[in-house]
């Protein structure tokens, strides 16, 4: 694969994901890490997410900031910072072959839990339908807050996944669309800051990064352009089909390399 041809798939990816991030209100990492990974490697293309997602949060955040739940927060974001760095370790000690599916099987799960127990809300709050999906008793409460937290943590260190967690205790903690959205973008925010930490900032030329930050602008206008235009259901069913059928290949790849 010719250097070109690298950066304009690169930039591809991270416009997609960008695109379908604010389209929805969630799909950045579920689309993109299977492909990142596929094309740079397990450790680059995680870390790489991570730094993209984080930054399209805290631009998210911007706006909400003020709706943001210090008491369920701190419970969350100190569970993952305990598990972000087992993640962490997973991906740089396991073996390529292994660590990619590893990586494709946590994308499958979690596109599954979003499918079967959780919607999450898109950006754009009149647009939004209510949080709903399967309560489970286990993510109740504060016990809930750190198992989640935890979950999502390692989760989005060891494959830049760490969503669907927070997505499932949301449904069981009975919050609203208007108070789930600041509140995962914090979450996002934090644990991509912590997983960055941890694993280190991608190994990328200048001319990658900047392809990069163009997609993820242009991916950002093309999304918010958009979401007026495409019905939600639809969209989201696209974007969790991608997902699950990347988190598929890159699992498949994997055991075929072992």
């Amino acid at each position: 694969m010719t250097s070109g041809t690298s950066e304009a798939l690169l930039a591809g990816i991270v416009l997609l994901g960008s695109c379908v991030q604010w389209l929805t209100g969630m799909g950045f990492a579920l689309v993109a890490v299977p492909a990142l990974v596929l094309l740079l490697g397990p450790a680059q293309g995680v870390v790489l997410a991570n730094c993209a997602a984080g930054a399209i949060s805290v631009v998210g955040l911007a706006g909400g900031w003020r709706r943001v739940r210090p008491a369920a927060m701190v419970p969350l974001c100190a569970a993952a910072a305990c598990t972000v760095p087992a993640g962490a370790w997973l991906t740089r000690r396991l073996p390529p072959s292994v660590t990619l599916s590893v990586m494709g099987a946590l994308v499958t799960v979690a596109v599954l839990l979003v499918m079967r127990g959780a919607r999450v809300p898109a950006l754009r709050g009149a647009r939004v339908p209510a949080l709903r999906g399967a309560r489970v008793p286990a993510l109740r409460g504060g016990r809930g807050a750190v198992v989640a937290g935890a979950a999502g943590g390692f989760m989005n260190s060891a494959a830049g996944v760490g969503g669907p967690p927070i997505s499932l205790y949301a449904v069981n903690a009975g919050w609203t669309v208007r108070e789930f959205v600041p509140n995962a973008q914090f979450y996002s925010v934090v644990v991509n800051a912590f997983s960055v930490a941890a694993n280190g900032v991608p190994e990328l030329s200048g001319t990658r990064w900047a392809w990069v930050g163009g997609a993820m602008a242009v991916g950002a206008l093309a999304g918010r352009a958009l979401a007026g235009r495409i019905p939600e259901a639809p969209a989201r069913r696209l974007v969790l089909t991608l997902a699950l059928t990347g988190g598929v290949t890159a699992m498949g790849k994997g055991l075929w390399g072992l």
